[in-house]
């Protein structure tokens, strides 16, 4: 998620616990000690290691939100990435999009942001159209008729590519609820909708100059 590595307050704990079974073994039994002895240093020294998410057993959540003023007109996404101790924030504005398309692309951006596959991943949307799209496997059925209809085909192409490198799974909230992450990926995605440089979404616009938005 591009944070640095950091040493959890477990891992003290852990360090603490294997000390004390280390002391344990040798005042009880000196010939355990004396076999067991090289084994329990190396656990020692790994328990003090820093050690990064990437090989941690954390699970891996998500938190996502999109916004458009106008609907289509200027919009955002906002980010949330958190695992253990580690936490990340993303977003973007542009100028001209769709609510739609912001919350997928916050859902892709926030899978993209990890560096590591087969991670362990919640997501979290108050997106009905993202969840049940593939929590009901709309998407199945889409992909296989060639999105023949249907919009946003840039995008659920760039979702299948990111999410079959990780383990996915999605949750649904209820937005403007009170949810503290939820709520802090709107305040996210309304300012960077808000902001002077806007990008542009360039699938959205050339087909919306097609009179066909995508």
């Amino acid at each position: 998620m591009g944070l640095e590595p950091t040493t959890l307050g477990t891992t003290n704990r852990c360090s603490n616990q294997l000390s004390y079974i280390y002391r344990a073994c040798g005042y009880k039994n000196r010939n355990l000690y004396a076999v067991c002895k090289p084994f329990f240093k190396y656990l020692l020294l790994a328990s003090k290691r820093p050690f990064s998410y990437h090989c941690s057993n954390f699970m891996i959540e998500i938190f996502t939100d999109g916004a458009s003023s106008g609907n289509p007109g200027p919009g955002g996404y906002g980010v949330v990435l958190r695992a253990g101790q580690h936490y990340k924030e993303l977003s973007e504005g542009f100028r001209k999009t769709t609510n739609n398309r912001m919350e997928l692309l916050a859902v892709i951006k926030g899978l993209e942001a990890l560096k590591s596959p087969n991670q362990q991943v919640t997501v979290f949307s108050d997106s009905k159209y993202v969840i049940d799209a593939i929590e009901k496997r709309w998407l199945n059925g889409w992909v296989s008729k060639g999105f023949a209809g249907k919009k946003n085909k840039d995008l659920w192409l760039r979702y299948l590519e990111v999410s079959k490198l990780h383990n996915v799974r999605f949750k649904w909230v209820k937005g403007h609820a009170g949810h503290p992450e939820n709520e802090r990926c709107d305040r996210l995605a309304v300012a960077a909708s808000q902001q002077r440089d806007l990008l542009i979404d360039s699938v959205f616009e050339m087909e919306s100059a097609k009179g066909n938005p995508s």
